[in-house]
């Protein structure tokens, strides 16, 4: 049976050109970038060329960019951070949604057990936060906001730009978790002329694996003048801000697929869209018209479709899936081998025997029409036995 991949949200295949960038350098001399020799020269030559190149996709200055194991990493790296920083001049409060990735989240529990204290922002149905609920919730000690720019679940976007602006409005720094979205939008943090509006943040979190890079790299923007705390000591790399020898294999491959992403960005755009639209009909015809759209009709990453079958048990329906070859998502966490009812349908008040049915599919590369009509036809016979069994 051919084997179907649609959970591209939560990795992606590495592409071909980056596992070869890294097998250069697997298989060349060793070097590392600390060291003063001819082999420590030439590593951190690796490193800042592919510094520099991943940050000319964001529109950054290189030193802007800190690297670490992922996104996680730079989530946590943001909040505490930057509320360390602050904490010292009295800001404690940081402000974040209600539909954050459980990278920020936890982290924001943790803070709240340090003393801190975070407020909770709601969305609306379509899972959007309002700026003017922003703008009511910050206050003189707010450290820090936090809003992820695309949702990893429903893959609705947020009006982050004028989210930003609000909080620069104030002097409080925006920090965005830009994992599903960087690679997939023209994201730049300096302005440009006519094409790319400037996003105003100042931090954003980048990963790799969302991105056809290796797993356990990712980096965090942060811009010049941004108060922040390393959370790793120990040596000085990264400007002293994160301890560690870098990666330089992962490093490799990172920047490889983050240059691809850069030149094909608007093609796959287009492709992301057509293939997202053609699982809409496919997914509501194989319902027989019941399936549900989870998320913003039309803010959202197109290639990220989250959706609910009614009367559909989600367990049962992510088994049959699996036992189809086809690879999807409950897109919730899981506790103790029990799924949760997930936080961001929740969130947007989605009934939750309903949000219990949601199936997260999320596509990329190596996706194709043809397949896809191919995977519809094994759900629909799945749904079919389904309602007759009922």
């Amino acid at each position: 049976m051919e084997r179907i991949y649609y959970d591209h949200a939560a990795t992606t295949p590495l592409h071909p050109e980056a596992a070869q960038a890294m097998l250069t350098v697997l298989q060349g001399p060793p070097g590392n970038a600390s060291s003063l020799h001819s082999f420590g020269r030439d590593a951190r030559k690796l490193a800042s060329g592919a510094r520099d190149l991943i940050a000319a996709t964001i529109g950054c200055r290189p030193d802007e960019l800190v690297f670490t194991s992922g996104g996680t990493e730079a989530d946590n790296m943001a909040l505490r951070g930057v509320m360390e920083a602050q904490a010292a001049s009295g800001k404690r409060h940081l402000i974040t949604s209600a539909v954050e990735h459980h990278a920020v989240l936890k982290e924001c529990e943790r803070l709240e057990r340090g003393g801190y204290e975070v407020t909770y922002l709601p969305v609306d149905g379509n899972g959007i936060v309002s700026v003017n609920s922003l703008r009511e919730a910050l206050r003189d000690d707010t450290g820090l906001v936090s809003i992820m720019y695309a949702n990893n679940e429903t893959g609705t976007l947020q009006p982050i730009a004028e989210l930003a602006a609000a909080a620069q409005e104030r002097g409080v720094p925006f920090h965005t978790d830009a994992a599903q979205a960087y690679g997939k939008l023209p994201i730049t943090v300096r302005e440009l002329p006519i094409t790319v509006r400037e996003l105003p943040v100042s931090l954003m979190t980048l990963s790799s694996h969302k991105i056809n890079g290796p797993q356990g790299i990712g980096a965090l923007y942060v811009r010049q003048g941004t108060p922040l705390q390393p959370l790793l000591v120990g040596g000085s790399q990264e400007r002293k801000r994160r301890g560690g020898t870098e990666n330089l294999p992962a490093l490799a491959g990172f920047a490889r697929a983050a240059a691809i992403a850069a030149e094909e960005l608007e093609a796959r755009a287009v492709r992301m869209e057509e293939l997202g639209s053609l699982w809409i009909r496919l997914m509501r015809k194989a319902s027989g018209g019941t399936a549900v759209v989870a998320g913003h009709p039309d803010l959202r990453l197109p290639g990220i479709v989250s959706l609910m079958f009614p009367g559909i048990d989600r367990e049962s329906m992510l088994m049959n899936l699996d036992l189809a070859g086809i690879a999807a998502s409950g897109g919730s966490a899981c506790t103790a081998g029990a799924l949760e009812p997930s936080h961001v349908l929740s969130a947007m008040g989605v009934p939750e025997e309903l949000a219990n049915t949601a199936v997260r599919f999320s596509f990329g590369l190596g996706n194709t029409t043809e397949e896809m009509e191919l995977a519809a036809l094994r759900i629909e016979t799945f749904l079919g036995r389904n309602r007759k069994s009922s």
